[in-house]
């Protein structure tokens, strides 16, 4: 027999140096991954009716908590929550915006789906720490110089602030340089300086310039403070000299390594 010639071996040895022939799938394989998929696109498809088209998963309660002053039917009102809605399409942020907006009193909202029906509101009011006198009510400040509330009684504990400003002279310039809002905040610093058993006995922070404020305290007693800075150390110079002079009437601590007191 006449073996094969160069050629032909040549041509086997790059037939078998070649890429190895495309297997096709086997039927059963092929036939596992078409069910597989179809199966994937029956669970999200049943997913989506569930989470949307359902009355399963729908809101049905709104609850709040964390209010203090407000109602929670006031604040359920303000949220305006679409009862009847999928759960899942409920706007959370867009309930948070109108919460602050229709509600200033409200510091922070969180806006939380509670499956499979509700809706929880937990929210935080601010707490004032002024009070700006305006004819027979009184506005709210917070510990921010926000003024966020007014009401017709004056909340217990909570200092009167007045801002008795000149028209002419260093209180007009001061006026004119800071701004009222920003000599509101000076006097929130000074009220969020004051040791709990000062704060009590406060009753009106006087605001004349920015470096020239002062404490009306119980019993007549009175407080030159000076500007808001150095809060903490004005506060406990002012702590100690209460303690030394315990029959003063007036106490200086605007210049806390150097304070004074006097009267009987």
């Amino acid at each position: 027999m006449v073996g094969p010639t160069t050629a032909e071996r040549g041509a086997r040895r790059q037939e078998s140096s070649g890429p190895p022939p495309a297997r096709r799938l086997k039927p059963p394989r092929l036939r596992t991954i078409i069910i597989l998929a179809i199966a994937l696109v029956l669970l999200g498809a049943g997913g989506g009716w569930l989470l949307y088209g359902s009355q399963m998963l729908r809101v049905e309660r709104v609850t709040v908590s964390g209010a203090r002053v407000l109602t929670p039917a006031q604040v359920r009102e303000a949220a305006d929550v679409p009862l009847g809605s999928p759960l899942i399409s409920v706007d959370t942020d867009g309930i948070e915006a109108r919460l602050r907006q229709k509600l200033p009193r409200i510091d922070a909202v969180d806006v939380v789906r509670s499956w499979p029906h509700g809706i929880g509101l937990k929210v935080t009011e601010r707490t004032p720490v002024l009070l700006v006198e305006k004819g027979a009510e009184f506005v709210e400040v917070d510990d921010e110089g926000v003024r966020f509330a007014t009401v017709s009684e004056a909340p217990k504990g909570v200092p009167l602030l007045e801002l008795t400003m000149s028209r002419s002279g260093s209180a007009a310039a001061s006026h004119r340089r800071f701004g009222e809002h920003r000599l509101v905040r000076e006097a929130v610093r000074v009220a969020g300086a004051l040791p709990a058993a000062i704060a009590r006995d406060t009753r009106v922070v006087k605001v004349r310039s920015y470096d020239d404020i002062s404490l009306e305290l119980s019993g007549g007693r009175t407080v030159a403070w000076g500007s808001g800075e150095k809060g903490r150390a004005k506060a406990r110079t002012l702590a100690a000299l209460m303690k030394a002079a315990p029959a003063a009437r007036h106490f200086d601590v605007s210049v806390p390594t150097a304070p004074a007191s006097s009267g009987s």
